[in-house]
């Protein structure tokens, strides 16, 4: 079998008796000794190309990658590695690459594979680097890596993902189609217990009174909980109808239809100047409504609710910021809240269903932003999230 050229050089060096060793010659025979130590060792196989493709050094790896003896492939042109569908083409490749050769790292995006010597094929990715020889010619480094554990482990991954998403998208449409179709049984049921209360409130002894009044506060409560279910469906269902939206001008909108809250218990909510940015207006006012509506609700007894909404442009993305004076939330609670029905306190002391913190994290996350909150006891909370910075989006001095 044909040897190397770089192999026969040190070769027939060292047969020439007519060859005087010198101090120079012994350091390049060391510093030569070191870089086949160093190629012995890589963990990737090495193959070393000349200008014409034809392969001059492999390392072991080579050989146990692609179950080729090393003495096959010296003097082999390097297609040989190579599935015979991509030899033509890698041919075009190897010629561009060899009219500019710079360091090319791996992961270079492309999809490649090697072929072993008993003809079956393995996906690879390859680095590239030009070297220069001792005697001025130019060779090509390839380091190989066989990297079939990771595509496999890309591909279950893929799939685990995948059959998350369908389980996600089968259960949001449980949940739409079980809560709609729930709501007209529930409203018959309501409503007859409901003129039960009316018709025979005081007629009938102390216990049927309580008990009516159970049934007309399940009922109401279930209703409640039925819309919610609802909205959060539809939050993660809906296509988004994206456009330009003034938060500004949203805001106040949310302010006026929470008027009614705002006015019962006395809360100052204000704002700062806000952006315009890309988004589902219907939406994102749900988003600031169920985050106002906490700063008012969530408020301590001994001080009239403040709740201000802020935005500041960080890294490329607006974050936005509901700062209220409230109950504030305990440390170890901050992972819950926007979990689907997490309450933190009894409905007798605030009145919800633990799903619209659920609805604010969908929403975010649909509109490729993420949420969070800072609280701490008695000291007031802070609700914040991002969303895309758009460029028209900047707010006017």
């Amino acid at each position: 079998m044909q040897s190397s050229r770089a192999e026969t050089r040190l070769q027939s060096r060292s047969n020439d008796p007519s060859v005087t060793t010198t101090t120079r010659e012994r350091d390049e025979d060391a510093s030569e000794v070191k870089f086949r130590g160093l190629l012995e060792s890589a963990p990737d196989a090495v193959v070393i190309v000349d200008a014409t493709g034809l392969i001059q050094i492999v390392n072991r790896q080579t050989e146990v990658l692609f179950g080729y003896p090393r003495a096959k492939l010296l003097g082999q042109p390097v297609e040989v590695l190579l599935p015979e569908r991509f030899r033509g083409r890698h041919l075009s490749h190897r010629a561009s690459y060899q009219s500019d050769p710079h360091t090319r790292p791996m992961g270079t995006g492309l999809e490649l594979f090697g072929r072993r010597n008993d003809g079956s094929e393995f996906p690879v990715e390859i680095s590239l680097s030009p070297m220069t020889s001792g005697q001025g010619e130019t060779l090509i480094i390839s380091n190989i890596r066989d990297v079939t554990a990771r595509k496999m482990a890309d591909e279950r991954l893929r799939a685990v993902a995948t059959d998350l998403a369908r389980s996600n998208a089968e259960l949001e449409h449980f949940a739409y189609v079980a809560s709609h179709d729930l709501q007209e049984p529930l409203r018959m049921v309501a409503s007859y217990t409901q003129l039960l209360a009316r018709r025979y409130k005081g007629k009938l002894d102390e216990d049927a009174d309580e008990f009516i009044g159970f049934a007309v506060d399940g009922a109401r409560r279930m209703q409640e909980l039925i819309n919610d279910l609802l909205a959060y469906s539809r939050a993660g269902t809906q296509p988004l109808q994206l456009q330009a939206v003034d938060t500004t001008q949203l805001v106040d909108q949310v302010m006026n239809d929470l008027a009614a809250a705002i006015q019962d218990s006395h809360a100052s909510v204000t704002r700062d100047k806000l952006p315009t940015v890309q988004g589902d207006p219907t939406q994102l006012r749900q988003l600031f409504q169920n985050l106002l509506a906490n700063g008012i609700k969530f408020h301590r007894s001994d001080e009239a609710p403040r709740v201000h909404v802020s935005a500041t442009l960080e890294h490329e993305q607006w974050s936005f910021a509901v700062r209220d004076n409230g109950i504030g939330i305990e440390p170890r609670y901050l992972e819950r809240i926007f979990v689907l029905f997490q309450r933190l306190h009894t409905r007798a002391d605030y009145p919800g269903t633990g799903i619209g913190l659920a609805i604010c994290k969908k929403i975010v996350e649909r509109h490729g932003g993420q949420i969070g909150v800072e609280a701490a006891p008695g000291h007031g909370t802070t609700f914040w999230f991002t969303l895309p910075f758009i460029g028209a989006g900047k707010v006017e001095p």
